[in-house]
């Protein structure tokens, strides 16, 4: 961690400002049929700790995510959960909320937001829906395949 109240991190408030926007995103989460579910634990707290923990590191905070976890990884870490576009944008939803919260300067928003956005794009690693609105239509390898020695 560097002791220079130049970086990000100290900027906005330190560890307190990353709990309140870690804090104020699972609340989100919590209550979404869609995202819930690829929080392997039961409590959020786990999850909640790691985000925070990434986030306070990527800002210019304690280094103790990678102490702890290694590399952060985040595609290959997300690979084994459905991250399609619609819990990419229930992901922002929730994250713009937080962010909001925090009521920050604008630059600081703007950079934070920036950043948020484009991690959230690059997490998606599926276009599959979730089921969540009108159900797809049939793909060719759900088609039956009639071959041409067959007879009516």
């Amino acid at each position: 961690m560097s002791d220079d109240a130049e970086t990000f991190y100290a900027q906005v408030g330190g560890h307190e400002t990353f709990v309140r926007l870690v804090d104020a995103f699972y609340r989100g989460v919590a209550a979404d049929d869609v995202l819930k579910p690829m929080y392997p634990e039961e409590d959020l707290g786990p999850a909640a700790e790691r985000l925070t923990l990434f986030l306070e590191q990527y800002w210019g905070g304690p280094t103790t995510y990678s102490e702890r976890r290694g590399h952060p990884r985040l595609r290959m870490r997300h690979v084994p959960f459905h991250v399609n576009p619609d819990a990419r944008d229930r992901w922002l939803l929730h994250m713009r909320r937080a962010v909001d919260e925090l009521e920050l300067s604008p630059l600081h928003e703007a950079t934070l937001w920036d950043y948020l956005q484009r991690a959230a794009h690059a997490m998606v690693n599926t276009f599959e829906p979730t089921g969540i609105g009108p159900e797809r239509p049939a793909t060719a390898s759900s088609l039956a395949v009639r071959s041409s020695d067959q007879t009516d």
